[in-house]
């Protein structure tokens, strides 16, 4: 399996180790699953059942902004 190394401030690394005890396993094992965490995210199981799934009527669509109420930007 490839390595791979990286530098990091120390109070990242703090974070990362607590973070690994948390979830008790190791650094390497826990900075893999949060790259592929952000790489390839997961959606929970079912997630795709949840469209449409909200029966509320104070839930609407809001209203189409106009771009005249913009504010004036700075051109670049």
């Amino acid at each position: 399996m490839p390595q791979l190394s990286i530098y990091i401030d120390e109070p990242t690394l703090e974070k990362v180790e607590k973070a690994a005890k948390r979830h008790n396993t190791s650094i390497s094992k826990w900075v893999v699953e949060q790259l592929k965490a952000s790489i390839d995210p997961v959606y929970p199981a079912s997630y795709e059942n949840l469209f449409g799934s909200i029966d509320d009527s104070t839930f609407t669509e809001p209203n189409e902004l106009h771009f005249g109420a913009d504010m004036k930007r700075e051109s670049l």
